[in-house]
Parts: C-alpha cells; sequence; structure tokens
C-alpha cells in the first residue's frame, strides 16, 4: 500500500478503488464569466497554442474508505481555468491523467513539453487533461484508464493495453488539481526512444510540431535537479514514493 504523504504543496494520496460522480457545474456570476472570458481571449492572443477544448474538473474529492476515493467530476472547457486569476471566483481544480512508463532497469520515464504548448519546456509525466465523455455518457475508472493509455501512445509512441494500466495513486496539488496516475508494464529504454523518436519524427514530417520534445530517464528526486527547466509540482513527490518502493522490493 503507498501511504499518504504530505508536500508542501502537494498531497500524494493512496488509492486502490476510485469512484466518480458528475455533479452540476457551480453556478457562475456574469461579471466572473465576463472576467474569465477576458482573461482567456488575452491569453490566447498571447498563445495560440491555448485551444478551449471540452474537458472535465473536479471541484471535489473525498475519503470515502480507507482505500476509495471518490471524485466529484463536472464539464468544462479550458478557459474555465481562467477563474483561477480572477478575484473571489470559485475556481475548477482540473482534473487529469497521467502514466508512470519504467524502464526495465528501474528508471522512470519524463517528459518535456515542447515550444508548440501552454507550458513550453515544462518537464512532467506523459499524460493530459481528462476527455469529457460523450453526451449521456458517465465516467469511471476504465475512462480514465482509456486517456491515460491514449495520452501515452500520442505523447510517446508507446502503444499499451489500457487493461495493463494499473491505478498507483493520486496527487493533489496547485489549485487543488487532481491527478490520476497510472502505473505502466516496464519497457526497455531503446524500445522507448525508438517509439518517441518515430512520433516526432511523423509529427515534423507532417508540418506539426509535437506535444513532447524530450525524454529522459529518472531515478531519484535529486535527478530532477539537473534538467532544465520548470517541472509540474506532482513530479517530485511522484518520483521520490516511485523510488521508496522499488527501496522496499
Amino acid at each position: 500500500m503507498i501511504p499518504i504523504r504530505q508536500q508542501p504543496t502537494v498531497d500524494l494520496l493512496d488509492v486502490r478503488e476510485l469512484r466518480l460522480i458528475e455533479v452540476p457545474r457551480p453556478p457562475l456570476p456574469p461579471e466572473h464569466q465576463t472576467a474569465r472570458d477576458t482573461l482567456w481571449d488575452k491569453a490566447a492572443q498571447a498563445n495560440p497554442a491555448l485551444f478551449d477544448g471540452p474537458i472535465v474538473a473536479c471541484p471535489r474529492l473525498e475519503r470515502t474508505s480507507p482505500h476509495e476515493i471518490t471524485l466529484h467530476w463536472t464539464r468544462a472547457t479550458y478557459r474555465d481555468y481562467a477563474l483561477r486569476w480572477v478575484p473571489e471566483a470559485a475556481t475548477l481544480p482540473s482534473l487529469f491523467v497521467d502514466v508512470l512508463q519504467p524502464t526495465d532497469d528501474g528508471a522512470l520515464l519524463i517528459a518535456r513539453m515542447s515550444p508548440a504548448t501552454a507550458a513550453p519546456g515544462r518537464w512532467q509525466l506523459p499524460g493530459g487533461s481528462v476527455e469529457q465523455p460523450g453526451p449521456g455518457n458517465t465516467l469511471d475508472t476504465a475512462g480514465l484508464r482509456d486517456n491515460a493509455a491514449r495520452e501515452l501512445v500520442e505523447e510517446t509512441g508507446v502503444d499499451t493495453d489500457p487493461d495493463d494500466l494499473t491505478l498507483w495513486a493520486l496527487t493533489r496539488g496547485t489549485n487543488g488539481n487532481i491527478g490520476v496516475h497510472f502505473m505502466a508494464p516496464a519497457r526497455p529504454l531503446a524500445h522507448l526512444n525508438k517509439h518517441f523518436t518515430a512520433v516526432v519524427t511523423a509529427a515534423e514530417a507532417a508540418g506539426q510540431k509535437p506535444e513532447l520534445d524530450q525524454i529522459t530517464p529518472v531515478r531519484t528526486p535529486a535527478d530532477l535537479a539537473n534538467l532544465t527547466g520548470p517541472h509540474v509540482d506532482y513530479l517530485e513527490p511522484v518520483v521520490d514514493q516511485y523510488a521508496r518502493i522499488l527501496r522496499l522490493r
């Protein structure tokens, strides 16, 4: 079992079962909606990589049993994140998934966002925001697993069956954002590099920019200090816990 560990800005939460409940999105006063849209439009003008697509937000998380966490989720779009900069507005924490991809010699693969993204140069695990289920459909752990597997193959070229991804932990970080982290089967680093290179080459051949521009293996949080550029808030506690578990084996 992964124990609950506290970090200055990130909680790493043990979970074996997830329960997801759709809830109505909180009401948004007209003045907050106007301020949100103004901030988003300015940000989008400054960064054309921003895309106001449909996503899932997570306004509430609760532990409903020692090993179960319930996520209350609602439908949103990327522009709703601009509410974080609107004074006195109720924010909508994001819900994202990612994949811990081990190498067969015990390292963990991390990736750097490309200049074409909303966070150029930022290091993180392969993953992204959770997409909304279709109209009338609900969201469950299997849906999150499908999202994670899709992000992994789109960003790194590593095609993993969603059923081979194991729920590993949750994190709650900056702005209350919720990350659902899945563990993938270990693969040789040469295999991972080969498939990543193929994804980047294919994107460039099509005149597109890849989401990620570099991958690298890490073993401990100390390795993160040697990277050029920032990293997401959850990365250090996740790498630390991964390394601790390896040492206990």
